[in-house]
């Protein structure tokens, strides 16, 4: 594939091949009329290249994703062999500031893409990032965690039948790869739209910083870049422990009961059907209920709250996986 060894004009600062340069993506204040900024860092070799995106912090209560792209920037990842990457560690930044999923108007930023120019703030960001920033992108990496207190293996998330994703997810090579279709009006499905192939990454849960979990990203996000032609080859490509497991379908394991949440195994385990995954007890001792597995499969979240009420979700279970090979196969036959 050709790229474009032209300037780039991001935002209405101009970056030539070999260049470097911050540029702040400003578009709101705050009530005492200080300027909200986001920092786009943008790296571009002297070689002609692809344009890789990525982004976290959509949701500004999600700090893995924002460690793992601060890594990528300290760590010199995003320094580039050949093309172009552009970094964003936090899109949400009045949501990283509150430690809250959503922006003050109380929208989802990750359901209200493309945006509109004269909508709700949330809207508006949707809008001029999906304008200004978005389609310069050749690939997008996008950086999230579970919600609340669940608590995501470290997984890729893409739509089923693409096998271009399909690929890039066994590249990547997180523990898991989870068919998941596009969400209307989020992020992931404006990249499939304009056809900008994206993975989204999930793993640990909000307002938490989890070790692991931003190696998984890290290294996989350097396994892409080497695969692309873009990793420094000062830089060691990480090797790969095992391949990805595809989860084609999966269900969640709600609690019949309110009370404390007793956890008896931990994320990422293969479990058997009938096997025993938690204990729901209430505070005074007359009631201990036994949580069993419906079937066997892996479980790719786990509830880490306490206490839950009943219909609360606790698993997120495996109903069906394959191989990556397997699941290549299934594409070419489709």
């Amino acid at each position: 594939m050709a790229y474009n060894n032209t300037d780039l004009v991001i935002l209405g600062e101009k970056i030539a091949l070999g260049q470097s340069k911050t540029i702040n993506f400003s578009f709101a204040k705050l009530y005492t009329s200080s300027k909200v900024e986001i920092p786009v860092i943008i790296q571009r070799a002297k070689t002609p290249g692809p344009t890789v995106l990525i982004t976290a912090g959509i949701h500004g209560d999600e700090i893995n994703g924002v460690e793992i792209v601060r890594q990528i920037i300290a760590r010199k990842i995003n320094i580039p062999l050949s093309g172009t990457t552009i970094c964003i560690p936090i899109l949400n930044t009045f949501g990283f500031l509150n430690a809250d999923r959503t922006f003050p108007d109380g929208r989802d930023l990750n359901r209200v893409f493309p945006g509109t120019k004269t909508g709700s703030l949330a809207s508006r960001v949707a809008y001029y990032f999906t304008k200004e920033i978005l389609p310069f992108a050749d690939y997008c990496l996008d950086f999230h965690t579970g919600g609340a207190q669940r608590f995501n293996a470290p997984q890729i998330r893409i739509t089923p039948k693409s096998p271009e994703l399909l690929k890039l997810a066994s590249i990547f090579n997180a523990p898991f790869t989870v068919y998941a279709s596009n969400i209307s009006k989020s992020y992931r499905a404006t990249c499939h739209k304009i056809g900008t192939p994206i993975l989204l990454f999930e793993g640990g849960k909000s307002q938490s910083s989890n070790k692991n979990i931003v190696t998984q990203g890290v290294d996989g996000v350097m396994r892409v870049l080497d695969h692309l032609g873009m990793l420094s080859s000062s830089i060691e490509v990480p090797k790969k422990k095992s391949a990805t497991i595809i989860i084609k379908t999966s269900k969640w394991i709600r609690a019949q009961k309110s009370g404390l949440l007793h956890l008896k195994i931990p994320c990422n385990k293969h479990v058997e059907k009938g096997e025993f995954l938690a204990t729901i007890t209430d505070p005074y001792g007359t009631m201990r209920f036994k949580v069993l597995a419906p079937n066997n499969g892996y479980i790719i979240n786990v509830n880490q709250a306490p206490i839950v009420y009943q219909g609360d979700a606790i698993f997120h279970v495996s109903t069906q996986s394959n191989t990556i090979e397997q699941a290549q196969q299934e594409d070419k036959k489709q």
